[in-house]
Formats: C-alpha cells, sequence, structure tokens
C-alpha cells in the first residue's frame, strides 16, 4: 500500500471531526453478549457499552478514517472483527494492539492507501485477512508476521499478478488466495515459484480475471486443493490454450466455464475441452455456456473424476468408462439426456434434475449408489421401479418428484429395501395392483412424500407395511368416505403428517386413534369447521397444529380447554371466524394467547358473510359485554351506595341531627334559655384536673358558674352524639375546650371540638374558649380541624400552675365565660 493524500482523502477526516462527539445509536447483541452488531450507526468510536467477553463484532459501515493505537478498547475475547466500507485511510503502528487475539478480519471496501510497516504486527493470530475492494495493486502488502494466516481474500483490486511475496513460504497453514476479479491478464511460470515451494493444501480463486495467456509449465508439479477458473477466459480460444497450458498441475477440484455470459456462445473447435486430459483432478464443476453445431465431448477428459458436476450443459450422453466417478450431478441440461449408467461401478450419489427432457433407459448393477434425484425431468415411467434400480440394494435416497407420471407395477420396489426417503410429490402415481400395496417392502422407509399426486384413498390400510415411517406427507390428494379412520392404523411411529389441501370436512374420532407419536399435523386449505379432534387423547404428544384456512368460525371453549398439552404451536390465519358477541369467549382466547398462535395478525374477521380486514385481535369486545357490564356494575354500585350511606348515617348521625334541628328553624342561642353557662371538653386522662381546679372554681365561685360535664350532666341512655348537641352545644351558652396531650389523642375530643366550631359559625358568634392545660406540638395541633387557625386568631388562656398566676387564670376565664356577646 502507497501513501498519498487528495482532496477526497482529507474530506473523510473533516467528517469524522464534526461527527466525533454526535449521538449514534446503540450496539446491539447477537447471541448471549458474545457477539454485538454496529453496523450503520454512524459511530467514529467504538461504545465503552461492548463487552470485554465480545467474540464477535460487526463494525461495518460506520467512519473510522484513521485506526491508531488507542482506537480499539482492551477486546483480548474478540476473535471476528468486521470494518467493511468505514473509509479507512491508514493503519497506524500496533493499531489493533488491543485486540491482538482476532482470527478473521474484514476490511472490505476500504480505500486504504496507507499502512504502517507494523500495522498489522499485533495480529500475531490472524487466520483470515479480507481486502475486498481496497484499492491493492500487487500481493506485495505487509503480511510477514501473519504466520498463521489461512486464508488471504484480496478480490476485486486491481492486482496484476498471482506472485506472492516470498516471505509467505513460512505460512504453513495457508490454504485460501482469493484473487477473483482482479486485473490478471497472463500467468507465468515466474508468478508460481512462491506457490510451487509452499507445496500447500492451497484453493487459488481466480474467477472474473481477464486471462488472455498462461505459459506452458506455469502450474507444472504444483498440488491445488481447488481451482476457480470460472469467467477467467476473455475467449474460448484463450480458455483452449490455457487449459492445454495447465499441463501438469495437480488439483482435487476444478471449476470451469462462463456463468457471467448471459449468451450462450458457438464455438467452432467442439474439443476445445481436451486441455483437461493434461489436468490431473479429481471433482470438476463445469457451467458450460458454449455450444457447437457438433456434439461436444464433454465428458472425454474426465473419466478419471470422482465427482462431476455439469450444468447448462449439451451433451446427450456419457462416454467413456468412468471407474472412479462416485458423484454425478447433471443440472439444467440444454438438450435431451439419455441415461445408460450401468458402467458406473462406484457411483454413490446421482443427481440429474432440471432436464429437459430426461430418458431413463435403465441403470444397472450400481451396487454402491445410495442417493438418485431425478427429479423435475419431465419423466414418463412405466413398469416403475425394479425394472430402473436393479442392482441396486443401497439406494437409500429416491427423488422422483416433479415428474409426470409414474406407472407402479406389481412389488415396483423389490430389491431396493434400503429405502429410507421416497420423494415423489407433484408426478402423478397410477397403480397397477390393489391401492398402494405397492409400499409392502419398504418397511425402512421413514420419509414418504406423495402430495398431488392425483391419489385417492379408500376405507383401506393403505401403509400397513411401512411401520418405521415418521414422516408422511399427503397434500392435495382425494380422500373416500370414512378413509381417514383406516389408512394410518398402523404407522405408529409416525411423527409430521401432512394433509393439507385435500378437501376434508370432518375427522372422526378413530382417524389418528393410533398415532401418539405425532408431533406436527398440517391440515390448512381444508373445509373444516370443528377442531374437536384436537382433544383426543392419542394426540398427547402434538406439539403443533396447522388448521389455516379452513371454515373454523368459533372453537368452543371446552375444546380450547383441552388442547393437547405439549401444543405450543397453533396456526388458525385465514378461517372465517364470527367476531360477535355469541364467541366473545373464543375471541378472548385468541387475545390472550398470542404466544401459542402462530400469525396471529392474520386471523381475521368474518362479518355478515362479507370478507373483512378486521383483525380478531382488534375486535372490539366492549361492546359485546356492555349490557352485562352495566347490569353488574349498577348492582354493584346499588349495594355500595346502601352500603356507604349506611355507615354514613351511622357515623354522622350527628350532623343529619344537627341538619334537622336547622330545618325545624332552631332559633340563634341568644333568643332561647340555656341550661348551662359553659360546656366543658376535655379528655378523660384530664379529669382530675377538671374537677379539681376546674369546677371547684367556677362553680364554688362567686357568682357560681354552672358547667356542662360529660360524666355528669349526659342524659342516661341517649346517644352521646345526641347528648353532646342537645345538652353540651345547643343547651350552653360557651364552649371551654381544654386543650392537652391527651386531647390530641382522643378521638371524641376532636369530634365535640369540631361540631362545637361547625354550630358556633353557623351562629356567627365566637363562644369558644381554648385553655392550654399543657403544651402539645405545632404539627400535632393541625391534625384538629380548625384547632391550629383558632389559635392563631383568637386569644387562649394558658395554665401554668404558679399560685400566683393562677389567680390572674380564674379572674380571665371567669369573666370570659360570664361575659355576654
Amino acid at each position: 500500500m502507497t501513501v498519498f493524500c487528495t482532496a477526497e482523502g482529507i474530506l473523510p477526516f473533516i467528517v469524522f471531526i464534526f461527527i466525533q462527539h454526535g449521538n449514534a445509536e446503540e450496539c446491539t447483541k447477537d447471541i448471549y453478549d458474545r457477539h454485538y452488531s454496529c453496523e450503520g450507526r454512524n459511530l467514529t468510536h467504538i461504545p465503552t457499552s461492548i463487552p470485554s467477553s465480545v467474540e464477535k463484532l460487526d463494525f461495518s459501515f460506520n467512519l473510522l478514517p484513521y485506526l491508531q493505537k488507542h482506537l480499539f478498547p482492551p477486546l483480548y475475547d474478540l476473535q471476528v472483527l468486521d470494518l467493511t466500507r468505514c473509509q479507512i485511510q491508514s493503519i497506524a503502528d500496533d493499531a489493533f494492539h488491543n485486540v491482538n487475539n482476532v482470527t478473521t478480519l474484514i476490511l472490505t471496501g476500504n480505500p486504504i492507501s496507507y499502512t504502517a510497516p507494523n500495522g498489522l504486527k499485533s495480529l500475531h493470530k490472524l487466520k483470515r485477512l479480507v481486502l475486498v475492494d481496497t484499492g491493492l495493486l500487487s500481493l506485495n502488502v505487509q503480511l510477514n508476521n501473519l504466520t498463521k494466516l489461512q486464508e488471504l481474500n484480496v478480490g476485486s483490486n486491481t492486482i496484476q499478478t498471482i506472485a506472492l511475496p516470498r516471505f509467505m513460504i513460512n505460512f504453513k497453514d495457508f490454504c485460501v488466495l482469493d484473487l477473483h476479479a482482479n486485473n490478471i491478464s497472463s500467468l507465468k511460470v515466474s508468478h508460481t515459484t512462491v506457490l510451487r515451494e509452499m507445496r500447500g493444501n492451497i484453493t487459488l480463486i481466480l474467477s472474473s480475471n481477464p486471462i488472455m495467456h498462461i505459459e506452458p509449465g506455469s502450474f507444472k508439479d504444483i498440488y491445488l486443493k481447488e481451482l476457480n477458473i470460472q469467467s477467467t477466459f476473455v475467449s474460448p480460444d484463450a480458455m483452449r490454450d490455457g487449459l492445454t497450458a495447465l499441463s501438469g498441475l495437480n488439483v482435487g477440484k476444478i471449476l470451469i466455464g462462463n456463468y457471467q455470459v448471459d449468451k450462450r456462445i458457438k464455438i467452432s473447435d467442439a474439443d476445445y475441452l481436451d486441455g483437461l486430459c493434461l489436468i490431473n483432478f479429481k471433482e470438476i464443476y463445469f457451467l458450460q455456456k458454449e455450444f457447437s453445431d457438433s456434439e461436444i465431448n464433454v465428458y472425454h477428459c474426465m473419466v478419471n473424476a470422482t465427482k462431476i458436476t455439469l450444468k447448462q450443459g449439451s451433451t446427450r450422453a456419457m462416454h467413456g468408462s468412468f471407474h472412479q466417478l462416485k458423484e454425478l450431478h447433471i443440472h439444467f441440461s440444454r438438450s435431451p439426456i439419455i441415461l445408460e449408467l450401468s458402467h458406473l461401478h462406484m457411483l454413490e450419489k446421482l443427481v440429474v434434475d432440471k432436464s429437459n427432457p430426461l430418458y431413463l433407459h435403465g441403470m444397472n448393477d450400481l451396487p454402491k449408489l445410495q442417493h438418485v434425484d431425478l427429479s423435475e425431468n419431465k419423466l414418463i415411467l412405466s413398469d416403475c421401479c425394479s425394472k430402473f434400480f436393479r442392482g441396486m440394494p443401497n439406494i437409500h435416497t429416491l427423488n422422483l418428484s416433479f415428474n409426470s407420471i409414474i406407472y407402479f407395477s406389481k412389488n415396483p420396489f423389490s430389491g431396493l429395501e434400503s429405502l429410507e426417503i421416497l420423494d415423489i410429490h407433484f408426478t402423478t402415481l397410477r397403480s397397477l395392483n390393489a391401492q398402494f400395496k405397492f409400499f409392502k417392502s419398504l418397511n425402512r422407509l421413514q420419509y414418504l412424500d406423495i402430495s398431488y399426486s392425483d391419489s385417492r384413498f379408500l376405507q383401506t390400510m393403505a401403509f400397513r407395511y411401512l411401520s418405521s415411517l415418521k414422516v408422511l406427507k399427503m397434500a392435495g390428494n382425494n380422500f373416500q368416505g370414512d378413509a381417514l379412520s383406516y389408512i394410518f392404523k398402523n404407522v405408529t411411529t409416525l411423527e409430521v403428517l401432512d394433509l393439507s389441501n385435500c378437501g376434508i370436512q370432518n375427522i372422526g374420532r378413530r382417524a389418528f386413534q393410533s398415532l401418539s407419536n405425532l408431533r406436527h399435523l398440517f391440515l390448512s386449505q381444508n373445509k373444516l369447521t370443528v377442531l374437536d379432534f384436537a382433544t383426543l387423547p392419542n394426540l398427547k404428544s402434538l406439539t403443533l397444529l396447522d388448521v389455516g384456512t379452513n371454515n373454523i368460525f368459533n372453537i368452543p371453549l371446552y375444546v380450547l380447554q383441552n388442547l393437547p398439552k405439549n401444543l405450543s404451536s397453533l396456526v388458525l390465519s385465514f378461517n372465517p371466524i364470527e367476531c360477535s358477541c355469541s364467541q366473545i369467549d373464543f375471541i378472548i382466547w385468541i387475545r390472550n394467547n398470542q404466544q401459542l398462535l402462530q400469525q396471529s395478525g392474520k386471523i381475521l374477521c368474518k362479518i355478515l358473510s362479507q370478507d373483512s380486514g378486521l383483525r380478531v385481535i382488534d375486535f372490539d369486545i366492549e361492546g359485546c359485554v356492555h349490557i352485562r357490564r352495566l347490569t353488574i356494575a349498577l348492582c354493584v354500585f346499588a349495594v355500595t351506595f346502601l352500603v356507604f350511606v349506611s355507615l354514613l348515617t351511622y357515623k354522622f348521625q350527628f350532623y343529619l341531627r344537627y341538619g334537622c334541628i336547622l330545618l325545624r328553624g332552631y332559633k340563634a342561642s341568644r333568643q332561647q334559655e340555656w341550661s348551662y353557662d359553659a360546656f366543658v371538653i376535655y379528655s378523660n386522662k384530664d379529669e382530675s384536673w377538671v374537677m379539681d381546679e376546674l369546677v371547684e372554681n367556677l362553680e364554688n365561685g362567686n357568682p357560681p358558674i354552672h358547667l356542662c360535664l360529660h360524666v355528669r350532666d349526659f342524659e342516661a341512655g341517649k346517644a352521646i352524639t345526641s347528648n353532646i348537641i342537645d345538652e353540651g352545644i345547643m343547651g350552653s351558652r360557651k364552649v371551654i375546650v381544654v386543650v392537652s396531650k391527651h386531647f390530641m389523642e382522643s378521638s371524641w375530643c376532636r369530634f365535640e371540638f369540631e361540631v362545637a366550631q361547625s354550630w358556633l359559625v353557623m351562629q356567627r358568634s365566637a363562644n369558644i374558649i381554648i385553655i392550654i392545660l399543657e403544651d402539645v406540638e405545632e404539627e400535632k395541633s393541625k391534625k384538629v380541624f380548625g384547632l391550629h387557625k383558632h389559635l392563631k386568631n383568637n386569644t387562649y388562656l394558658k395554665w401554668s400552675g404558679n399560685p400566683i398566676n393562677n389567680m390572674t387564670f380564674w379572674i380571665r376565664l371567669r369573666k370570659a365565660v360570664i361575659a355576654r356577646n
């Protein structure tokens, strides 16, 4: 990397200064606090909220123009650091000092113009380095200390040679060099010197480079694990010459072809692939865009391969002896394929799909074949299947889906007893014997998909022989009468059953009687109206039930309460749920069980037989229960009101009595005769002072003052509140209040004072005389309604206990009582 400075280089730094202290969104943790994502958060620093235990940090699409030594906080557990497109321009010495245990560093899309000599020195454990689209001109970068490096991805740069720096010979674990989409136009012997000396199990990716010439001998005696030269050569001639120049190369897998070419290329030389015969390879992947008027001998140089993958090829048949071939994949063939594969004795896997069309003439004597995929080939198989797979006892997977039609003969799977997976969905099935007895020999079969096979099931035990079956998919077929009550009787091991889109209107109690191990049941797109079958005890293992897109408008509460206890997912979407008051219990259940219901937002209301966009969870249930709630509310209110009024009447009977007195038109106290001169309000605990001091000095004085005391003058048998009002307050000219700590603690004292105060306010007179027997706290005086205010606005008497002061006290008190307002 070279140093350069331009206006474009300064701009990110200016932006960095302006937003360095700006607000940025917080990062989010992905997995157990170990993986954090800060992607696109407009960050200019590593947030302190990221714990030191983080193992993977995605910091892509932020702004870090200059990587300094202390930019990263200590993150010694960090293993993967992604700095994609952070506008990094320079990397200072020891920039990664605090993240020195990183094993994967991604710097994709950064315009790095300068890397200090020791910029990557701290990354002594780095295994994977990605420098895609960083403006690299060559592989001569500061990597000499990265001895643990295994993968170097420098794709989409302007590198012109694959020559590796000399120090990489010491990279013993190096295994991947990705140079895709660079500017490499020629390969020379001098370019591969280091690669030859490394003698490693290396994958070399040269795809999408404009190679025009390869010097013969450039790859002689070099062993590569994989060589990708797809869309590499500028022309078919360059490809022909280039493959020839690769003579002497030993490679595990080679990938060739022109996947980026939109249009097919016509060639004049049908043998343009002959150079492959000079390359020693085990696997080949060929994406063929070329075609010729004459037959292209695609397989001519592949006879020693163990795996062949041909995509979009133009060959019709395989020629040659493929004694080592274990896997054959043919995808999207442009020409009809004739399969005669009896000679492939080592073949273990065969995939031929999407051909146009495939002619299967039989495959005999392939004892090691285990996996066969012939899907989407428009096959028409008559007298299937033993005829076509004779001498292949080890096939465990057979995929014949998305073909035209298959006619099963008697014992069609004879000799195929090892089958574990059979997929023939979207292929019309026709049987020449009793219904589905052709499964008789498949007692090891675990997976069967016959969905949309135009099959019709009668009241027979169609799957009686499939004693090991775990997954059965039958969607899109037909059931006659009560067929569901019979066909599953013997498949007791079944765990997954798909009966979607089968026109099922009801399910009897015997249908799933034997399926005690069933976990997933798919019944969507049928005509079911009830869900009663789900409450049967034999479905105790059910965890997923899909009844979406049926005719279910309501599910009774007793059914909902008896669903399988293990049920964790219920699909009810796109059913015509009746959103009315009569179904209020069901609607409330849906609202309360959204965690159980998948796609609860797609459970819609059906109102007045018209489709509605209203979701059930949004239905206003308040209107349905309005009358019931109103009735209950009125009853509760009436009872509460009566109880409340009774309590108020009992508790505040003196107020009621007082109101009655006012209504009867009592005259003011100055117009009536009083029985007492003063009513004394005091606490029973202060009675000794009242009797010994107050009564003694007032009633025995000259003239005598007649006091009203509750212990002496209240009428026996009469309510206390009545006595307080009649005898005490209304029967006395004045009210004497003896305030003490005991007074504050007495609820009766507070009550008498409040009533007296209220009455005297009504009479527009201030005939209350306060005696402070002992000091009380101001806060306590505030708890007695009106007392604190009265003490602040009126003169009161204070008892001191001093004989000299007491003489003045009694004179003032006697004068206050006798005085007439």
